[in-house]
């Protein structure tokens, strides 16, 4: 058996990946700050409206404020980085397929003309990959390995990530939450890697 060249990617170039993303939504806040006009208003999800789909891009850069950056930062990167231990390639396929699906339930659900901003949907979407990645495992024992992965961020972050789908406070988007979690889930099953059932 042949390792990809992503297997072969040293551990420090993944763990880059989130937080050179991460470090992408600081430059984005600050650059809203000191440029006049709000990017929120131009490129955040704004529900019912066509051109408000430029969002599933844009949205997860884009934060109301330092303190909503903030609250966001520590369980991104630290959610990111377990997500990239499983390769590059896979980190970005799941925060692509989150992006989406968590931007889209959002543009639906929300009423027409609320605008969406923010990586919390990206947080819930690795949230929902990491636990579902147990269960579509590759082998016993990386389900095994996962499953730990699983109840330890369950148990880290179980809580917020029930609080923030189905008592969130006002003006936090519940949608964003659910509907990322959701894209996550998905994502693991989309991009579930074949079952080892022995070589030779």
């Amino acid at each position: 058996m042949i390792a990809s060249p992503d297997a072969r990617r040293p551990l420090l170039s993944r763990v880059l990946q989130p937080l050179a993303l991460l470090a992408l939504m600081w430059a984005v806040r600050l650059l809203d700050v000191i440029l006049p006009g709000s990017f929120n208003a131009w490129l955040g999800i704004e529900s019912w409206r066509l051109g408000g789909l430029d969002g599933l891009v844009f949205a997860p850069l884009l934060h109301a404020s330092w303190t909503h950056l903030m609250s966001n930062s520590v369980p991104f990167a630290v959610l990111g980085v377990l997500v990239c231990f499983d390769g590059v390639r896979r980190f970005w396929g799941v925060t692509a397929i989150a992006a989406v699906i968590g931007g889209a339930g959002t543009w639906v659900a929300n009423s027409p003309g609320t605008i969406t901003v923010g990586a919390s949907g990206l947080v819930f979407g690795y949230f929902g990959y990491l636990l579902v990645r147990a269960f579509v495992a590759p082998s016993l024992g990386h389900g095994i390995l996962y499953a730990v992965i699983a109840i330890g961020v369950g148990v880290v972050y179980g809580a917020a990530m029930l609080t923030g789908i189905f008592a969130a406070a006002a003006g936090v988007s519940w949608q964003a939450h659910l509907f990322g979690a959701v894209g996550g889930g998905a994502a693991a099953l989309a991009l579930r890697p074949r079952r080892v059932v022995g070589s030779r």
